[in-house]
């Protein structure tokens, strides 16, 4: 089957030089789904096995973006220090990408659903909804908010019209914003064309839904607001193993990357460790310790003439590769961010003369203070 997908804000953000439509963008509406599809003789327990045959983008839609939301409005994995509302736009050329708003570099897409899975059932939508709830409650004020729970005003219900049966799923239905036992908003890059998925089926028909294509993405997808977001279709072929979870032991997805992926062979590897901006030591928290990698990654790129926006965004959009090389040796967990060197039209090597600085600042992201 062809699933065909528009981008996950639906077209509210739009190919031009003014990020209003980022810091104003309604996140209760996201995301756009494609589906759920049924399958003939699945049941609970069974496995959903995936293929990704092709993935690409609209004929009529060549383009994708990236950006961050204000810290008012779902913020970021940075949003400390880039609060306010920022995009830059990529243009597609076959499998390559480049950004008038970030000069200097060109890179191959890797596309994939940064959203795909199958429906829970009511247990489990019910302990989704449940612990979710709990965590909010710690701290209900908090900007931006730990969950987001159910928002019955703006719940995409396909052909549910009205009556009691619709106001409960809209009341009940599960946000599209996290990952869960699904599979859901994984945001993994190596689902691209040529992936073998085998997802965990918990109703009958298992109801696969995709969505939120990116045309490339750095692993983390820390800028929040997208990889780089696209509308495009998924060429997908399903089977079926049955009692395929109590087989295998299987209650989260599994999958089988790609054989088909751009190489890139040298890299900048930033390391980051569990103590924070402010000196605080943290116990082997690798959240700590992945942003400062980022951190540190992006302060190295402004040596080039990037400003700290280019370079957050070029993290999120890039084929950055993000490891946990470190979680035993207490008090600090290591991550790695690997920066792809190749992607530059420059040599962003160090070197014993100094960096030497490619970019004249004459271009930014566009920015959208918050009202």
């Amino acid at each position: 089957m062809k699933n065909n997908s528009i981008a996950s804000t639906a077209g509210a953000i739009k190919n031009n030089d003014d990020a209003s439509d980022v810091r104003d963008v309604d996140l209760s509406t996201v995301h756009y789904l494609s589906g759920p599809v049924g399958v003939h003789g699945a049941e609970p327990g069974d496995l959903l096995v995936v293929d990704l045959l092709d993935i690409g983008a609209r004929a009529d839609s060549q383009w994708g973006f990236n950006g961050f939301f204000s810290r008012q409005n779902g913020g970021g994995f940075l949003t400390d220090h880039f609060p306010m509302a920022q995009k830059a736009i990529w243009d597609f050329k076959g499998m390559m990408t480049s950004s008038r708003h970030i000069p200097g570099v060109e890179f191959a897409g890797l596309i994939h659903p940064g959203l795909i899975g199958c429906l829970p059932d009511h247990k489990m939508l019910a302990e989704w909804n449940r612990r979710e709830q709990e965590l909010i409650d710690t701290d209900p004020g908090r900007v931006p908010p730990l969950a987001n729970p159910p928002h019955a005003k703006t719940a995409h219900l396909g052909k549910m019209k009205g009556g009691p049966e619709r106001d409960l799923a809209a009341a009940t239905g599960a946000r599209t914003v996290p990952p869960r036992e699904h599979g859901g908003n994984c945001d993994i890059k190596d689902l691209s064309r040529g992936s073998k998925v085998f997802f965990p089926v918990y109703v009958d028909g298992a109801g696969l839904s995709v969505g939120d294509l990116h045309f490339s993405q750095g692993d983390g997808e820390i800028t929040f607001c997208g990889a780089i977001e696209m509308a495009g279709w998924v060429h997908m072929r399903v089977e079926l193993i049955k009692g395929g979870m109590a087989k295998y032991g299987i209650k989260n997805p599994v999958f089988k990357p790609s054989p088909i992926v751009p190489t890139y062979n040298k890299y900048l590897i930033f390391e980051g460790i569990s103590v924070d901006e402010s000196g605080q030591q943290h116990y082997l928290d690798v959240n700590v310790a992945y942003r400062q990698a980022c951190l540190n990654a992006i302060n190295y790129m402004t040596k080039f003439g990037y400003s700290p926006a280019q370079g957050y965004a070029l993290l999120g959009s890039a084929p950055v590769q993000g490891h946990i090389s470190g979680i035993v040796d207490i008090p600090n967990a290591c991550a790695t961010l690997w920066l792809p060197t190749e992607i530059f039209k420059f040599d962003i090597n160090p070197n014993a003369d100094g960096p030497t600085r490619f970019i004249d600042g004459s271009i930014d992201l566009p920015i959208a203070p918050d009202k």
